[in-house]
């Protein structure tokens, strides 16, 4: 991903929105709007944003995950296996 080519003004974004959207969708790169030569904004796709919303979540769970490790919060995988069984209503095997 090259940001410096995917770097439009804010104007930009206002005369081309229509062809900019159809290039997110096309190729997923994300655009930096700039205003007054900063970056204030990134526009990107519907379906890069959920991908990124889904890592961040997997990376949370697994940042917990490792943080419960650490603390000893941990049980055997029979016992887990054991405690599903239960709430589920379903016989041991």
């Amino acid at each position: 991903m090259y940001l410096s080519r995917n770097t439009k003004p804010i104007s930009y974004l206002k005369a081309n929105a229509a062809k900019l959207a159809t290039e997110l969708k096309a190729n997923g790169a994300p655009y930096i709007i700039t205003q007054n030569g900063e970056a204030v904004m990134v526009v990107q796709s519907v379906q890069e944003y959920e991908q990124a919303q889904e890592t961040m979540a997997m990376l949370k769970m697994l940042a917990q995950s490792e943080k419960n490790i650490d603390q000893g919060n941990v049980i055997s995988a029979d016992e887990a296996f054991s405690q599903l069984r239960k709430r589920r209503g379903l016989s041991e095997l």
